[in-house]
């Protein structure tokens, strides 16, 4: 026994494959992955094929869209068993991280202090740190299945939301200069300097901070409320990630960086940085934000939310043509033919993975047609966001039937009639 454990010890130590443990889900999404990616070239340049379906391009197609499909399927397996191992890994590294905030602020107030010595509002500054990095500790530990402290801040697409990420960074930074001040009103002996410091949290000092706070705050949740009616309505698509990623706070699903929010982070970093250096100049009081650069942000934000109510859209058809090979000669739509559906929106962002792309389907009349993979080394032809390609099942009954779209975020499109011959 002990033997088997010894083995079973030095295999997990080595990247095991099993799922038991993170480092094995790793190993095992990666492997698949692989696999995948070696079976799509190998297919692409045509190697592999069963001699029964070899005769026929369309078995053939269906033959290797079928194994693509079933491969893509392993592979979102593992990458789903290997997305909770990552989340059970990252919730003490975010430990870490607000820990170490900690420290690097006790280094930069010792070495300040040098020279002048230590005074009551360093003391309140290290205790507010300690303070919040422990509420932050407790509640990392009660989400660490959702990322810890990152969890209030996944969407619920496990992309990092930034209109909440914003708002999570100003109500942080409340809290710690709130208690910054409890911290002073606890060590002042004197009344007067008491009463300075309770003055200090009055509206007209830290007016800018509550503004930006308040309207942070409320577009995160607003944010929420539309992009989730957006996606009922079927006005956006929205596909879940495979992890959160540091630039979905400056990217759309797609990956591309989004312009209304990068501007929303920037303008508000900006902010924050001049906030917490007032704050460290005057810790006696809220710090206060000018107007100016309250505004700012409060634009800034208003074009954020501007933006979340213009992106997305409905995917629509165009029209639905039949498919015409080199050198075959013009004729109707008829059971067997290939058909090429043009329009828009067909291949929805963050949906462009194998997985993603195997969950799409057409309906022709009463029969649901998955799209088939075709591919090419380095990716697929078809699907495509403009254009898919589809045989007419035999199950089709001649005459006119309607073509609709159903993406891999489960929008449906407008339908489009077409006319089957026999």
């Amino acid at each position: 026994m002990a033997v088997q454990e010894d083995a079973r010890r030095e295999l997990h130590e080595g990247g095991c494959t099993c799922g038991d443990c993170p480092r094995g889900a790793r190993e095992a999404h990666r492997r698949a992955l692989a696999a995948f990616l070696a079976k799509r070239d190998e297919l692409a340049a045509g190697h592999g094929l069963p001699a029964a379906v070899a005769h026929s391009a369309g078995a053939s197609r269906q033959w290797v869209s079928d194994e693509l499909a079933q491969s893509a399927r392993a592979v979102a397996d593992r990458g789903r068993a290997e997305h909770q191992s990552w989340l059970a890994r990252l919730w003490p590294r975010t430990l870490y991280v607000v820990w170490g905030a900690v420290l690097v602020l006790l280094l930069v107030q010792t070495l300040t202090a040098l020279g002048v010595g230590w005074s009551t509002p360093r003391t309140a500054g290290l205790v507010a740190a300690v303070l919040t990095a422990a509420l932050l500790t407790g509640a990392a530990h009660l989400h660490k299945e959702r990322g810890g402290v990152l969890a209030p801040v996944i969407g619920e697409d496990q992309r990092l939301s930034t209109s909440r990420a914003v708002a999570a960074c100003w109500v942080l930074f409340a809290v710690f200069a709130v208690l910054v001040l409890a911290g002073e009103l606890a060590g002042a002996s004197d009344g007067g300097e008491r009463d300075a410091l309770i003055d200090g949290l009055g509206l007209a000092r830290g007016a800018g901070v509550l503004t930006v706070l308040a309207v942070t705050s409320g577009v995160a949740v607003l944010v929420r409320r539309v992009v989730g009616l957006r996606v009922l309505r079927q006005r956006l698509q929205k596909v879940r990630a495979d992890r959160p990623r540091a630039a979905d706070l400056l990217t759309d699903d797609s990956g591309r960086a989004g312009f209304t929010d990068t501007q929303y982070v920037l303008v508000s970093a900006v902010a924050l940085v001049f906030a917490a250096v007032r704050l460290a100049r005057r810790p006696d009081h809220l710090p206060d934000l000018p107007w100016g650069l309250a505004v700012l942000v409060l634009v800034s934000a208003a074009t954020y939310l501007a933006g979340k109510y213009a992106e997305g859209g409905r995917p629509v058809i165009h029209s639905v043509v039949r498919a015409r090979e080199a050198g075959d000669l013009d004729a109707p739509i008829r059971t067997g033919d290939d058909i090429e559906i043009r329009g828009a929106g067909f291949v929805p962002p963050g949906a462009q993975t194998p997985q993603a792309l195997a969950r799409m389907a057409v309906r022709i009349g009463a029969v649901h047609v998955h799209v088939p993979l075709v591919p090419v080394p380095g990716g697929f032809t078809n699907p495509s966001d403009a254009v898919l390609t589809v045989p007419v099942p035999v199950d089709v009954e001649p005459g006119k039937v309607e073509v609709q779209v159903v993406t891999a975020a489960g929008a449906e499109t407008n339908r489009c009639t077409i006319v089957v011959t026999d």
